[in-house]
């Protein structure tokens, strides 16, 4: 189902025409944050319950009035999902249209595969200027890791750096660099002395409004990735500031122990640390104010209505909830994402996405509505229909999300960025607008009923009354596992699970053991940032 947004008298502040002739090889930025909470964006705000939107505290909220200009004007999705909620294989399936198991990036710092041809590599084979700046995380446990040599389809990745969450970065004769270095001379995420020059937010939106305007005449397909809101939470002034005086308020999932809960969504014990979601808000407004300059470099280049903008994330973050922060979790702060999409002449304004997709359907996706050839078979869909209006004849309501499995680490890695997993061997599930079904290799599965449980705190995986859906959500999954060669299928505990979810007995066979799960789970202590 898609309908007009709530906020559609923000069309007002349209700079250009909301129906202009479709353009004839549109321009393509894309804006990629990591580790963004999507209720931080006023425009999926305004989708949500009162209690949804605001689970800091009522009315405690950041305003993000470009990422929302942006929404208004195209479409917004509002259940978009992490193919694998952290960094390495998300990115893997953004660029790639493929699942991780399939590229070689199946857990975080291990290389992409030399043979993967991302939607860049289709562009620019399609005759498009491309570039990249900004954490890119496909290139192995290089860090900084300036410029990869594996350019993937980015002609220009001169300010593409590998991995980390840098603060403040120069660059003078000697290229690209990490400001802030230690008496080792080591670059260090520090924050002292970044301006609106050097905090490295400001320092990439400002190569891609020059990556705009040298490229304005022709076709370009543009991607910036900031490292920001991804710990640590640090920031310039003022946004360093701007929210410390919020009363932020733990959200209501983290005060309640739940029913039947896995360890993956089992509330755990902590402390809520007002001062960090401070500056978590502060992170958020500076990434929308260098929204709102590369609209306006755009706009005075003339080319905003030829453009398509995607505004995305490769996994979200918790804040919080369950008494958790980070990510690599199946709950919804976790692995549900931002995603927008300015797309004019091709995206009515105000569209909105209710269909679960995820980010694996990207590449697919995206060339299909520029009308660019796509030049691989992909595993994620293409679904350009539902961004133009319409389902397409037989299309069905699921997206298929997965995190663990695969080889260990790259020599040299380390986990200063990221965990790979919030929890043990990982785990595999099939989501719709309404559903979640998941299993794991070290847990017992899992649904949940999202219209019913926004904040997911029932288990109703053994629920007789739910039986019929676990059946038909357990059988699409283990087409997917079979299908994709998903490695987490070859455990036992996955493979017995899903033998049931789809078999004809009433009862799950280990309930006592999944209570015992879950209890154990919620004395694990809290990751912090």
């Amino acid at each position: 189902m898609i309908r007009c947004l709530r906020f559609l008298p923000l069309l007002a502040m349209s700079l250009a025409p909301a129906l202009a002739a479709t353009p004839a090889r549109p321009k393509l930025s894309v804006i990629q944050a990591d580790e963004h909470n999507f209720r931080t964006l006023g425009a999926y705000r305004a989708l949500l319950s009162r209690e949804q939107a605001f689970i800091w505290g009522d009315g405690i909220k950041v305003d993000t009035p470009n990422l929302d200009w942006i929404a208004a004007q195209g479409a917004i999705a509002d259940r978009f999902y992490a193919t694998s909620p952290v960094c390495t294989p998300s990115r893997a399936a953004l660029m790639t249209g493929r699942y991780p198991q399939n590229t070689g990036a199946i857990r975080n710092d291990l290389p992409m595969r030399d043979d993967m041809v991302t939607f860049a590599e289709a562009l620019r084979r399609a005759g498009y200027a491309t570039g990249y700046a900004g954490k890119w995380h496909l290139d192995g446990a290089a860090r900084p890791g300036w410029a990869p040599a594996r350019k993937f389809g980015w002609d220009e990745n001169r300010y593409m750096f590998n991995r980390g969450h840098w603060k403040k970065l120069l660059e003078d004769e000697r290229g690209p660099r990490v400001g802030p270095v230690n008496a080792q001379g080591v670059p260090t995420y520090a924050v002292d002395g970044a301006d609106a020059k050097s905090f490295t937010t400001d320092f990439l939106a400002d190569r891609t409004i020059d990556f705009i305007r040298r490229h304005r005449e022709g076709p370009f397909c543009w991607h910036v990735s900031f490292p920001d809101p991804h710990g640590p939470n640090t920031v310039r002034a003022p946004y360093d500031t701007m929210f410390l005086g919020l009363d932020f308020q733990q959200p209501a999932s983290a005060r309640s122990s739940g029913k039947n809960l896995p360890p993956y969504a089992a509330t755990l014990a902590g402390t809520f640390n007002r001062a960090q979601m401070a500056l978590y808000f502060g992170m958020v407004k500076c990434i929308d104010d260098n929204v709102g300059r590369i609209l306006t470099a755009l706009r005075e280049a003339g080319v905003l209505g030829h453009t398509f903008i995607v505004v995305t994330s490769d996994h979200g973050d918790l804040c919080g909830e369950h008494g958790r922060d980070n990510k690599g979790v199946p709950m919804e702060a976790s692995s549900r994402i931002p995603f927008l999409l300015h797309a004019p002449g091709v995206v009515p304004p105000g569209t909105v996405v209710r269909q679960a997709l995820g980010n694996v359907d990207f590449k697919p996706t995206i060339l299909a509505l520029m009308g660019i050839p796509n030049p691989t078979i992909d595993e994620g869909r293409d679904a350009s229909a539902l961004f133009r209006g319409t389902a397409p004849a037989g299309w069905v309501d699921q997206a298929f999300i997965r995190i663990g499995g695969g080889p260990a680490r790259a020599a040299g890695a380390t986990t200063t960025d990221d965990n790979d997993m919030a929890e043990g061997a990982g785990w595999l599930g099939v989501f719709s607008r309404r559903h979640k079904f998941i299993v794991a290799p070290n847990a017992a599965p899992s649904l949940f009923d999202l219209e019913a449980d926004p904040d997911e705190l029932t288990n109703l995986a053994g629920d007789s009354a739910h039986r019929a859906t676990v059946r038909r959500l357990g059988a699409a999954l283990l087409d997917y596992a079979q299908r994709h060669h998903d490695p987490l299928l070859a455990t036992a505990r996955v493979k017995s699970d899903l033998a049931w979810a789809v078999g004809d007995r009433a009862d799950y066979p280990d309930a006592a053991a999944s209570a015992s799960e879950s209890t154990g789970s919620a004395k694990k202590k809290k990751r912090t940032k």
